[in-house]
């Protein structure tokens, strides 16, 4: 009886591996599909990048980025990218904190309006800045007469650029924070902790990878930003152009080469935050590389 039961389970076994496992050309057909839509779509236009960068020799490449308006542009980024990371960091640690461990009303009216960047086009969140700030808005007289300049200067790119990113961090640890519950503060509390004890001791070091990788994507697109950006920025060359905004006038003035050696610095941005997401998410999933 008991040989019985074990050939049944190990037939019941098979039949489930089979049901569950695509025959071999069909994995083979998928797999080289996949491949083929990635190398036409991803690799193919990023080689395509650095070949055009390239196209005149190192020295003109080099010409491109050391340019005065292009190096410009790259400091303007990291100006950008340097202010709204950190702020939407703690917007997102504070927001995630609030909504996974505590019950308060208007919760989801909350996390509805974190949601709102993702549904909003950029080219719309910069027009409401250009609205609310632009000499002809609600409050450029105000600031004209006080010699107050956001739009189309440095403060309205970083705002433009806060709004579009903002959401990346608390997105990544509302659902982390809710995963691993209030047990652990709660049993921390009961010891006699504190709440900022709490939150150093406990929490901290419980969501530390989630922080790591919502930053990671809050960088990557703040240096990517175009649309609200292009709109607050006034195209300003040497003076409100980001990286992007920066490529887009090199390309319409068909100096290709400089266009795409300042994009390349765009491509190796994306080439290490993939690399430094998928290492996150190793270390997140605690399985070895």
């Amino acid at each position: 009886m008991q040989t019985d039961k074990t050939l049944d389970r190990n037939v019941a076994g098979r039949t489930a591996g089979r049901g569950l496992t695509e025959p071999a050309p069909v994995r083979w057909g998928l797999t080289i599909v996949a491949l083929l839509f990635l190398g036409l779509f991803l690799f193919v236009p990023l080689a395509s990048v650095f070949a055009q960068a390239l196209e005149k020799g190192w020295g003109a490449y080099l010409e491109a980025i050391r340019e005065p308006d292009a190096l410009s542009s790259v400091r303007l980024t990291l100006i950008a990218a340097a202010v709204s990371v950190p702020l939407n960091l703690l917007f997102g640690v504070a927001a995630a904190w609030g909504i996974a461990k505590f019950d308060f009303p208007g919760k989801s009216i909350l996390i509805t309006l974190i949601d709102l960047p993702f549904s909003v086009s950029p080219v719309i969140s910069g027009l409401i800045y250009v609205l609310m700030f632009g000499l002809q808005g609600w409050l450029g007289p105000w600031l004209d007469s006080h010699n107050i300049k956001i739009i189309f200067a440095v403060p309205g790119i970083i705002l433009a650029t806060i709004f579009v990113t903002f959401p990346f961090v608390a997105r990544e640890l509302i659902p982390l924070m809710q995963a691993q519950g209030k047990e652990e503060e709660e049993a921390a509390l009961v010891l006699g902790a504190n709440g900022l004890q709490t939150f150093l001791r406990v929490t901290l070091p419980n969501i530390r990878w989630g922080i790591l990788y919502g930053v990671i994507l809050c960088n990557a697109r703040a240096m990517g930003e175009f649309g609200a950006v292009s709109v607050v920025s006034g195209h300003i060359r040497g003076a409100t152009n980001t990286i992007p905004l920066h490529v887009e006038i090199l390309y319409n003035e068909y100096n290709y080469v400089a266009a795409f050696a300042v994009a390349s610095l765009l491509a190796l941005l994306a080439l290490v935050t993939l690399a430094a997401k998928s290492l996150v998410e190793w270390r997140m999933r605690g399985e070895p590389m």
